[in-house]
């Protein structure tokens, strides 16, 4: 016997980049809706570029086998800003959910989906959130799915690179994902045994990582290192452009054959100057898009079925316009109003933090100052 229903019928939408356990958060939601609640349910494909588009499928409970152990996401998606598509299609997008009798539309994505949903919901549209980014940085919750996949994937690609640094005696530079925030980074370096790791909150002294390097060959005999980089991590003097609000002088473009020539990243920058420096050999691996494909972890599928069933809870009860979080093992509404817009760093007293210093990791500074 179905519990009644407040909520009739929803539409749910994946938004950004793709991340594993976006199908096991579909299933959630799809099925606790259909099966303990009787609410409709349809697929927007395409992200909001697909309700712009009026792009919508019924889901059907059948619909969801096999897709709990599948990466990527089965209603596809894309980055696309309401108001930036090149024209402001708020309007059209909200209408389209009225008019497919919607009562709400489920968001499920990043930082950018929070704010999109945010922007529904201010023009009239009832609204419900899911965290999911493999950067780990949704605010107000404690891990948003996707992300324990992608440390994991990173985790033994650091392990792999354990033997040719030790084989023949190199620094082995790794950059992962994860824009402004660090968590990545720092949990797959912690667990893949990585000698240094520089995240974005904590800007890097490269004379500091050089003398640490030195001092472990010198007092332990390690001829190799390696060192993990979070893809938008900074120097100090970078960081203190950033903060008196200037930026980097960029010089002219050089072309090859008509072709802008690809700018150096970090990670090479970074491996250059420890060459130069440390007389050590070094080489650069970017895991790039590989952090986030294939299947998700046990983890990773267990949290998105979660807080896709809460999801379908909160729908019966009438609950909209929030995100569903997790904290502390339990999955809990917040008002939306209080994630979009914001990001969750790395705080420089967090637990891990001081557990990477006290086992000896370098985190590109001599001290940590708040």
């Amino acid at each position: 016997m179905k519990t009644t229903s407040r909520t009739r019928s929803i539409g749910i939408l994946t938004a950004g980049g793709d991340c594993p356990g976006l199908n096991a958060a579909i299933r959630g939601i799809t099925k606790a809706a259909i099966q303990e609640y009787g609410i409709k349910v349809f697929g927007i494909q395409d992200g909001f570029r697909g309700l712009v588009e009026n792009r919508v499928r019924r889901l059907g409970y059948e619909d969801m086998s096999g897709v709990l152990t599948t990466g990527g996401t089965m209603l596809g998606t894309s980055r696309d800003k309401l108001h930036k598509m090149p024209d402001d299609m708020t309007e059209v997008a909200v209408a389209n959910a009225r008019k497919n009798g919607f009562d709400c539309v489920v968001c499920l994505g990043g930082g950018g989906t929070q704010k999109n949903a945010l922007t529904l919901q201010n023009n009239g549209l009832n609204v419900m959130t899911l965290p999911k980014t493999i950067d780990n940085d949704v605010w107000a919750t404690d891990y948003s799915f996707g992300f324990d996949t992608a440390m994991s994937i990173a985790t033994g690609a650091i392990d792999r690179l354990h033997t040719t640094a030790t084989s023949h005696n190199r620094i082995i530079v790794v950059e992962t994902m994860g824009h402004d925030a660090g968590w990545l980074a720092l949990g797959s370096g912690m667990a893949g045994g990585a000698d240094v790791i520089l995240i974005p909150e904590i800007p890097y002294d490269i004379d500091a990582v050089v003398e640490f390097m030195n001092e472990r060959q010198q007092r332990f005999g390690k001829k190799f290192s390696i060192v993990v980089v979070a893809e938008q991590a900074r120097s100090r003097q970078e960081a203190e452009r950033r903060a008196a609000g200037r930026k980097e002088k960029a010089g002219k473009e050089q072309e090859l054959d008509g072709y802008k020539l690809v700018k150096e990243s970090l990670a090479s920058r970074l491996a250059r100057e420890l060459q130069l420096h440390t007389h050590t050999e070094a080489r650069v691996t970017s895991l790039g898009h590989v952090q986030r494909g294939g299947a998700p972890t046990a983890t990773d599928r267990v949290l998105a079925t979660q807080l896709g069933v809460k999801a379908a809870e909160l729908l019966a009860a009438g609950q909209y316009n929030l995100m569903v979080a997790a904290q502390n093992g339990l999955a809990v509404p917040v008002p939306l109003e209080e994630v979009a817009g914001r990001k969750k760093l790395v705080p420089l007293d967090h637990p891990w933090v001081t557990t990477a210093r006290r086992v000896g990791v370098s985190l590109g500074v001599r001290d940590i100052q708040a």
